[in-house]
Order: structure tokens, then C-alpha cells, then sequence
């Protein structure tokens, strides 16, 4: 007698998902929303694994900042993996942590034992209610949330949007960057079709929440509940950070109103919303690798920072003698704005005056716009001045973080995760999105998510080319030119050990349909 059809099938894709708040139980600062920590358990009946996706800034991160980012220990994701593999099976590697990169000023979380707790056991509750699932990739588009704030100037340099800076002359702007306006997602369905979960992959800085500086899941908190109402509680949303090292939130520097994150939360969600419905599903398969490489640490800050102080000292030698101060200034270069050829009075007075009493205005205006425009180059360079003191600061902080290591290099986990035809790729960079495009471009998978501060974290990562123009990713960061290249190569090893037989893609081309 024949055996039924189904003893030879391949197990099913079971998938499961759990969720828990995490928020700051005595908080210093107002909660606008709860933070939590979302799961999703995969198993192909080969290979089982975990993606925690966290609301927080970093993971691991409270030595490398020097305890600015307080909130993740180095001690969470290793107790973390010891746990899972111990209790529930799962090997340690096989665990991806990913950090939205919320950013409110001051503790967010519970502490430390909590934190693990409440994770290890949302983990567990996920890997108890597993179910069969079908499973299937896309992208949205949304072009409306983020702005690439590294300026292109015309000097060749580049000047960065932020609130510890000015914003540079606008005489002085040539071009703004590209930005990532793909949304990868992940559609996991039950096999009914009723949605279980909704992976979502955007880059975006999440800083400033609102203008209370308070604890906020920022974008993705909004976006994520409209997606779990819109459908009705059957899925959960879990939003992964991209490649957003120099990319925030187009009203970043806007002060005309009150800071309000919900349109651009909601914009978010609608966006991942509309490309979701467009998916299709089907069974699947995992596969994951990983690999630990060693990357370069900066040697060339003293040659930096001498740079800078050669700047410095050249600005300071500009200043010069002006016989305005802000209020004397003000009215004078708002007059002469409003209009040059008569900005102290109306234009028939300039006539009468010249006519019957030979009085010579013009020059007095002359005068005048000769001491705004010392003024203004004096402000100009106030305003660069700033930008050379920060970038002094953080650089002086990152050569004391490097000398402290006593190390040439530090280690850094790229982890590649196959899901059918998607892949996931994460690292515990800031990476600029410029190489987060790139690395999307030479993937040859149908779908490619990004999911930086993930499993640790090493500040930016920038390409090689953007450390002679500035900025401050290249200034807040520990590694050398060179690390690029090793991150680079690393990928692709990963690519090639997972690259899809079927579609007959290679590494550095888009994969065929």
C-alpha cells in the first residue's frame, strides 16, 4: 500500500509572532507612546530563527558612545543567544536584533534584566504559537519623509543638516543627496490568508520625536499601529532600520510650528500599506549565514583635527573690526534687503533731498552696506566656527575611544538571511544610504531588506570618498577608509553562499524574474 502523498512533502514554513513593551518604567521624560520589542520566529523545519526588532537607538552601545546611548548593554545580546540556544533551541547565531534608532534624549528602557526577560520570553511565546504560513516579498515607494542631510557644497565639501549646526549659507548649497525611497517588506500570511505578520525595511533617522523631547517609537510606532488597526489586529507590524546614516525626516529643521511626527508616521504606514496588498504569497525556505570581520580603525584623526585647527585659526584672522552689533545690524540689512537702490526711506524723499538741499544719501548707503556686509561675513564666520568645534569635539572623543581599545580594528557581525527569494542583511553599522543603494543593487535576490544597528553597534559608515568632503557621519566615526572594502567583499561572500540557483543571477546584478 502506498504511503500517502504527504509523508514525502516538505515540511511547511511555520512562522510565529509575539510582542512586549520595553518603556523606561520610572522615566525623566514625558512617554508619548510605548516602546516594545516585536519577534518573529521562522522555521522550515531545517533552520529556525529569530528577528527581534526593538525600539531603541543601539544595540550593545554603552561603552563605543561613551555611555551617550545608554540603554542596551554589551552583555544583552550574547545573554540573549546563550538563552534562546539553551532553552528553546534556537542557535544563537540564528538570532537578528535590529534597533530602530529612536532617538529621545535620556534613558528609554527597563533595565537590563528586564530587558532580557521581557525579550527572552516574547522569543518564546513566538516559537509556542507557530503556525504553517505562506510568505512572499515586495517594495513600496515613498519619496515625502526623508531628506539626505549631508549638503553638497559648492567648495566640494559637505555640510551637514543638524541641530547642533547652522544650516550653511544658501549661496553656498550646489545639491542635496540621494535618499532610499524603498520600502521592503515582508508578507507573512497564515495559510487561511488572514495576515500574521508585516516586515517592513525603511531608512530614515529617527531623532526628534516632538518638541518635549519625549520617549517615542517615532515613525515606525505610528506607522506600525495603523498597519496593525487597518487590519484588524490579525498581524503584527515590525519595522527594521535601514540605511539611514545620513538621511532624516524632511521637517528636521523646521521651527515655524510645533514638531509633529504623525503625518509622516502615517504617510509611512499608507505607503507600506498600498505596496503590501500588491504581494503575493507562496510556501518557502530559510537559509542563513554569517560571518565576523575585522575592520580598520581611523588612524589619520591628528591629521584631521590639525586641519581643522588650521581652518580655525584662518576664520579667526578674518574677523574684523565692525562698528554694528545685532541690533544696530538687524534693521539696516533688513532695509537695505526690502530694497537696495532707496532701503532708508521712500524714493521721492531721496529726490527732495537731493534737489533743494544736495544731500548725498547714496553715499550714506554705500557706508551702510559696506558695514552689513562685514557684519554678515562675520556671522558666516561665527557659523563655520560652530561646525569646527563640534567636529573637533566628536573627533577628539572617537581618538580617545580608538587609543582606549588599543586596538587596530574592531569586529563587526554581517548576517545574511535567505527568506524564499528576499534577503535580509544586516550589520551593526550606520551605514550612509548611498551604500545601502549600492548594496541593494548588487544583490541578486528579487527583494533585498537592509537592516542596519543590528547585533551590535560601530557608529557610520561612510564610503571612502566622502571623508575628504566632511560631514559629520565621517567625523562621528571610528573607522578608516579602508573598512569599506572589507565590509564590501564580506557581502558578497555572503551573496554568493546564498545566491538563488533558480533565477541564474550573479553577484552584482539585479536577479531575472
Amino acid at each position: 500500500m502506498m504511503p500517502p502523498k504527504d509523508t514525502f512533502s516538505a515540511p511547511r514554513l511555520r512562522a510565529g509572532v509575539a510582542s512586549c513593551e520595553i518603556t523606561n518604567e520610572r522615566p525623566s521624560t514625558p512617554v508619548r507612546d510605548p516602546l516594545q520589542a516585536k519577534v518573529l520566529v521562522l522555521d522550515d523545519g531545517v533552520t529556525r530563527l529569530a528577528i527581534v526588532a526593538m525600539d531603541t537607538t543601539a544595540i550593545g552601545a554603552r561603552h563605543i558612545s561613551s555611555g551617550i546611548l545608554p540603554d542596551v548593554g554589551e552583555a544583552f545580546l550574547p545573554n540573549l543567544r546563550a538563552r534562546i540556544e539553551t532553552e528553546l533551541g534556537i542557535p544563537g547565531g540564528n538570532l537578528l536584533v535590529n534597533a530602530s534608532h529612536t532617538h529621545p534624549p535620556g534613558r528609554l528602557l527597563c533595565d537590563d534584566n528586564q530587558q532580557l526577560e521581557r525579550v527572552f520570553d516574547a522569543i518564546r511565546r513566538a516559537t509556542l504559537g507557530l503556525t504553517e504560513v505562506s510568505i512572499g516579498a515586495g517594495e513600496g515607494f515613498e519619496d515625502r519623509i526623508s531628506i539626505n542631510r549631508g549638503l553638497k557644497l559648492k567648495n566640494g565639501q559637505c555640510w551637514t543638516i543638524r541641530h547642533a549646526n547652522p544650516c550653511p549659507p544658501d549661496d553656498e548649497v550646489e545639491a542635496v543627496g540621494p535618499i532610499d525611497p524603498g520600502i521592503g517588506i515582508l508578507r507573512v500570511d497564515r495559510v487561511d490568508g488572514r495576515p500574521l505578520a508585516v516586515v517592513y525595511n525603511f531608512a530614515c533617522h529617527l531623532l526628534f520625536g516632538d518638541t518635549h523631547g519625549s520617549i517615542t517609537a517615532n515613525l515606525p510606532g505610528i506607522a506600525s499601529r495603523l498597519i496593525e488597526e487597518t487590519l484588524g489586529g490579525e498581524a503584527m507590524a515590525i519595522f527594521l532600520q535601514g540605511a539611514a546614516g545620513n538621511v532624516v525626516d524632511i521637517f528636521f529643521k523646521e521651527f515655524n510650528r510645533p514638531r509633529d511626527i504623525e503625518p509622516l508616521g502615517i504617510t509611512l504606514g499608507l505607503s507600506t500599506l498600498a505596496a503590501w496588498r500588491r504581494i503575493q504569497t507562496h510556501d518557502g525556505d530559510l537559509a542563513l549565514v554569517s560571518e565576523t570581520i575585522m575592520l580598520p580603525r581611523r588612524t589619520d584623526i591628528p591629521e584631521r583635527l590639525a586641519a581643522l585647527r588650521q581652518e580655525e585659526a584662518a576664520l579667526l584672522d578674518s574677523l574684523r573690526s565692525t562698528c554694528l552689533n545685532l541690533k544696530a545690524f538687524l534693521p539696516l540689512y533688513l532695509q537695505h534687503l526690502v530694497n537696495a537702490d532707496f532701503p532708508t526711506d521712500y524714493s521721492y524723499r531721496y529726490l527732495q533731498t537731493e534737489r533743494y538741499h544736495g544731500e548725498d544719501r547714496a553715499a550714506m548707503d554705500a557706508w551702510q552696506r559696506q558695514q552689513v556686509d562685514k557684519y554678515l561675513a562675520n556671522l558666516r564666520t561665527m557659523e563655520r566656527l560652530v561646525v569646527i568645534q563640534e567636529d573637533m569635539a566628536t573627533l577628539q572623543k572617537h581618538q580617545a575611544l580608538n587609543d582606549d581599545s588599543g586596538e587596530e580594528s574592531v569586529a563587526a557581525e554581517i548576517q545574511a538571511i535567505r527568506i524564499s527569494d528576499c534577503l535580509l542583511l544586516a550589520c551593526p553599522l550606520e551605514l550612509s544610504v548611498e551604500i545601502g543603494l549600492a548594496q541593494k543593487k548588487k544583490s541578486p535576490f528579487l527583494q533585498t531588506l537592509l537592516a542596519c544597528y543590528s547585533n551590535g553597534y560601530l557608529h557610520y559608515g561612510s564610503e571612502p570618498d566622502a571623508y575628504e568632503r566632511g560631514g559629520y557621519e565621517v567625523t562621528e566615526c571610528l573607522l578608516a577608509p579602508e573598512w569599506h572594502a572589507v565590509f564590501d567583499d564580506a557581502t558578497s561572500r555572503l551573496l554568493q553562499r546564498l545566491a538563488p540557483a533558480a533565477n541564474g543571477a550573479s553577484i552584482g546584478g539585479a536577479a531575472s524574474s
